[in-house]
């Protein structure tokens, strides 16, 4: 088989085993590196050293940035294993195209902009009444309070919120699963009081008592069955207009601003880097240290 097709029976075979978000990587980045061989005249699968070093340059020069390069890197390596296949990414040729690449780019990757409880209050506090506002105040909730990824958001059930009593009420819901939970073991996670309130309001007006807590809402004010996790960038950034957020702000905010943001406010109340790595379910420190070193430069 060509690379294309051995391409396409692995993304076959890994189909449930990842992330969807990773396969889609992993089949953009590998057809780059497709046509980049065949302009050569090389091997893309199995792909010698040389050419996977020359594609660090060549991605260099057209722009990418250093994180995205690094996935590439990460998916090429993937699909040769993934084969069976001996894994250039571990040669020494690419380690100092990968070095020579940091020092000419750089690490730093364009930082979203965490959302912290002060401009939460602040965006609750632009939304009104429709259903679409209702809806809009239960996902900033969320994301703050849960630390949620945007998949894992739009995957929270209706069913899965809970009321215990031990010392008190208290509220949580069920994130049946997640990045690095992918065998759904699930974990509940607590809510803050004031977004419980407001998801009983939602699922009121909605109506909603089964099925996803988040939905879409069209022009005409039906709720839809769903709401897709890349809605959920547009309908951060078009709550933080109404807010008057600065322009700035805005361009920087992405799906991960309420986690980030809630991360940072775990930091500023003295919470441990373990702890803050809990709450947010991060498997990986450098990742967590890249949005708290933001915060102690905004400091």
């Amino acid at each position: 088989m060509n690379p294309v097709e051995i391409l396409h029976d692995t993304i076959i075979r890994i189909d449930g085993a990842y992330a969807p978000a990773t396969i889609r990587a992993y089949v953009a980045d590998f057809k780059a590196f497709i046509v980049f061989c065949e302009s050569r005249n090389e091997p893309a699968l199995p792909a010698s050293s040389l050419s996977v070093a020359a594609f660090i340059v060549f991605m260099s020069a057209t722009g990418r940035s250093s994180a995205s390069i690094r996935r590439a890197i990460v998916g090429i390596s993937a699909l040769h294993l993934l084969n069976r296949l001996p894994d250039p990414s571990k040669e020494p040729e690419v380690r100092l195209a990968m070095k020579r690449m940091h020092r000419s780019i750089g690490r730093s990757s364009n930082q979203a902009f965490g959302i912290r409880q002060e401009m939460l209050t602040r965006m609750l506090g632009s939304l009104d009444g429709s259903l679409r506002g209702l809806r809009d105040a239960v996902l900033i909730q969320l994301a703050y309070d849960t630390l949620c990824r945007r998949s894992e958001l739009v995957s929270l059930l209706a069913l899965d919120l809970a009321q215990r009593e031990a010392n008190g009420i208290h509220h949580s819901i069920l994130l049946r699963k997640s990045k690095v939970d992918q065998e759904l073991r699930g974990r509940w996670i607590a809510l803050q009081t004031q977004t419980v309130a407001s998801i009983e309001c939602w699922c009121d007006a909605a109506k909603i008592t089964d099925g996803f807590l988040l939905r879409g809402v069209d022009h005409w004010g039906k709720v839809t069955e769903s709401l897709s996790g890349s809605q959920i960038n547009r309908i951060y950034k078009r709550i933080a207009m109404a807010s008057n957020l600065d322009t700035t702000m805005i361009k920087k905010i992405s799906g991960h601003s309420f986690r980030i943001g809630a991360a940072q406010d775990l930091l500023a109340s003295g919470a441990s880097m373990p702890t803050i790595m809990n709450r947010g379910r991060w498997s990986k420190s450098d990742t967590v240290m890249r949005y708290l070193e933001q915060y102690q430069v905004m400091k």
